[in-house]
């Protein structure tokens, strides 16, 4: 089992930024795959991100193509997700979850095993 805690939610205005970690413990962070999700009120959670677990391949929903960035530190047991030109559509709960076994770049919610609690990410036009 993975425990995975995220951070580094807020407010900040469209045009601005926002980085978002989640730091993992328990099962071997090196050995997954890893996502980011996003649940906006009244709408399902979407697919934002995901990253093998060597970091070297990465896929995108193509509405945050060109403004998001997903990497890890396998050192550090953490993800990251760096968010640019943030738009109002943008606002959501943000999850980042890790892959289940054997899963080289996962996107569906239903290949990922464990969830974090979620941060906010809110963005005023």
């Amino acid at each position: 089992q993975v425990q995975l805690v995220e951070s580094g939610g807020g407010l900040v205005q469209a045009g601005g930024s926002v980085a978002l970690s989640c730091a993992a413990s328990g099962r071997s962070f090196s050995s997954y795959a890893m996502g980011w999700f996003r649940q906006a009120p009244g709408k399902e959670r979407e697919f934002v991100a995901s990253i093998s677990y060597t970091g070297l391949s990465t896929r995108y929903a193509d509405s945050v193509k060109g403004r998001f960035t997903i990497s890890r530190d396998n050192a550090k047991n953490t993800v990251y997700l760096q968010m640019n030109a943030l738009k109002p559509e943008d606002t959501a709960v943000y999850n980042c979850a890790a892959g289940g076994p054997g899963l080289y770049l996962p996107t569906r919610a239903a290949d990922f095993g464990s969830w974090g609690q979620g941060t906010q990410v809110a963005v005023s036009s």
